[in-house]
């Protein structure tokens, strides 16, 4: 059930509006109490968890899903099934180092900056 993979991009995504408690955009040091609703938008999806209880320290991950309710809408069905890669991001096997403009565009295409 995890949202972001580490807390540092868990705070950037609050930082720029991803996640949302009660439908007011979070900060990183947001409190949280039973019965918030926690919405957080991870590129073409949506996740929205109900919190049942809090943790006052770190428990293992089964632990931690049964501390909320997930009343996430499922996946589209694309991105479930499919995920098409553009062309300049597939490379021949044995094709060598990308160029500085594939680079670029592999860059471009996983929505990172340099």
């Amino acid at each position: 059930m995890r949202v972001y993979k580490t807390r540092t991009v868990a705070a950037e995504a609050c930082t720029t509006g991803r996640v949302k408690v009660n439908g007011t955009i979070a900060k990183p040091a947001t409190k949280i109490t039973v019965g918030d609703r926690v919405q957080a938008t991870r590129r073409d999806r949506v996740l929205v968890y109900e919190v049942v209880s809090l943790i006052e320290k770190r428990v293992s991950a089964a632990r931690a899903a049964e501390c909320v309710i997930d009343h996430s809408p499922p996946p589209s069905e694309r991105s479930a099934d499919f995920v098409e890669t553009p062309v300049f991001a597939r490379r021949d096997r044995g094709a060598g180092r990308p160029t500085k403009r594939d680079r670029r565009m592999i860059d471009k295409l996983r929505g990172e900056r340099r």
